[in-house]
């Protein structure tokens, strides 16, 4: 059975190039649904069941982060990526804290993005080493007063503890 993918992106670009990739692929992996914002993600995934959200981070009408942490309230099984360009510790901590599989760059080699959907769409999480490492130099590097983007809710470090602790997605949604 194909693997089913909604991704929500807002360069058109990206969702084409995605597609194509998956075309010359041959896996039976298919875009089955995709959004340019976050309410218009949201209101796709309720209407639908997706193996895989991949998910950019910055969006129109609410970033891919708020997003996924919607998705997860809904069905906190439901098997995430985050996809982006923008190298920030702050977004993949949230997004380790929220339960998300992992993050894919987009300058990655197509082959590791089609590993990574492949992976994380069977319920693997796929954080490397040095973006975990990332997050908890950022932890305890932050100090009162020091700039920080979005800080992490108790709920998300109270995941990030678990994952930390080797607990898989699945454990942690049960928590």
């Amino acid at each position: 059975m194909a693997i089913q993918i909604l991704i929500v992106d807002d360069h058109e670009i990206v969702r084409l190039g995605l597609k194509q990739l998956l075309l010359q692929s041959q896996d039976e992996i298919s875009i089955t649904a995709e959004a340019s914002s976050s309410s218009e993600g949201f209101a796709i995934f309720q209407s639908g069941h997706f193996d895989l959200v991949l998910v950019e981070v910055r969006l129109p009408e609410g970033d891919g982060l708020q997003l996924i942490s919607r998705i997860k309230l809904e069905v906190p099984t439901q098997n995430t990526l985050l996809f982006s360009a923008h190298d920030n510790p702050n977004y993949i901590a949230r997004a380790v804290a929220l339960g998300a599989n992992g993050f894919v760059w987009k300058s990655d080699a197509p082959d590791k993005i089609l590993n990574s959907i492949r992976r994380a769409s069977a319920g693997e999480t796929i954080w490397t080493r040095e973006e975990l490492r990332k997050v908890s130099n950022g932890l305890t590097t932050m100090r009162p007063g020091s700039e920080t983007e979005i800080p992490l809710s108790s709920r998300e470090g109270e995941v990030l503890k678990q994952l930390a602790n080797g607990l898989t997605n699945r454990e942690i949604a049960q928590a």
